[in-house]
């Protein structure tokens, strides 16, 4: 027969993993909150996109953050679900590039020469186009000529800029003895043969240079969407484990409060 003063162990809410959860979030809405710091891309303006993703983001940080702390089981419920909701996009967005890459190569074609078009239009959109001919080693969405697009590279005879018929400094082939940087480099080079072209400049186009550094880091790139996929599950489950718990010490309270139930 149990002793008069034996104490049974009543259910909590453990502090580890809600403490764990309030951490995963915070580092999550920092990280994602820095993705808003692109700005105009030339014509399609994903501005808007970045502030859409970012107040999703936000609102579903918060929720994460405020339900762990204050144990509240409906943030964390909805944090879960639309946890596991982005998981499924991504999944599907995944397996739709890969049936529909044809697409998605003329998409990114598309979009690369509407902000060749806008290069001089935003020096943000152009530092980035900068950098992604120079780390590719790439000119245009399929190769030099697609500079004739923007109204200051184009190669028409009433064009008056000094850049006639040029690329940007991003397209040159750097000498590596260089010390100063040359921004003069692609003047009149597409006036040359295509053969002269290829001692000075990229001649490859950023799609297939962008799909063959995809191809030589296939297995890095694979590792860090299956990262973010895997950290999105274990956000997930640890959402559902703190609810349970939450669910456990109130229906403690229910059994053993008898002069009152907390029935929210």
């Amino acid at each position: 027969m149990p002793g008069k003063h034996q104490h049974f162990q009543e259910p909590e809410v453990g502090c580890c993993g809600k403490y764990f959860l309030f951490g995963f979030n915070i580092v999550f809405w920092g990280v994602l909150s820095n993705i808003s710091a692109l700005t105009d891309l030339g014509g399609l303006d994903p501005v808007w996109l970045f502030v859409v993703v970012g107040g999703v983001m936000s609102v579903l940080g918060f929720a994460g953050c405020i339900g762990a702390l204050r144990e509240n089981t409906f943030l964390l419920k909805f944090f879960s679900v639309f946890l596991g909701l982005i998981f499924f996009l991504e999944l599907a967005t995944g397996i739709l590039a890969f049936v529909f890459k044809d697409w998605i190569r003329d998409q990114l074609n598309f979009f690369i020469n509407n902000n060749v078009k806008a290069y001089r239009d935003d020096i943000d959109l152009q530092n980035l186009i900068d950098f992604a001919q120079e780390y590719w080693s790439c000119c245009g969405a399929r190769g030099p000529n697609d500079w004739n697009l923007n109204i200051y590279f184009n190669c028409t005879d009433l064009n008056p800029s000094r850049e006639r018929c040029g690329v940007p400094f991003s397209c040159c082939v750097r000498d590596p003895a260089e010390d100063v940087l040359n921004t003069q480099c692609g003047y009149d080079v597409r006036l040359k043969l295509e053969l002269e072209q290829q001692g000075s400049i990229h001649t490859k186009g950023c799609v297939g240079q962008f799909e063959k550094w995809l191809q030589d880091n296939l297995i890095v790139v694979a590792g860090v969407f299956v990262g973010i996929a895997l950290l999105q599950i274990f956000g997930i489950c640890l959402a559902q484990n703190l609810v349970s718990d939450i669910k456990a010490v109130k229906a403690n309270w229910i059994k053993h409060d008898d002069g009152y139930k907390l029935l929210k």
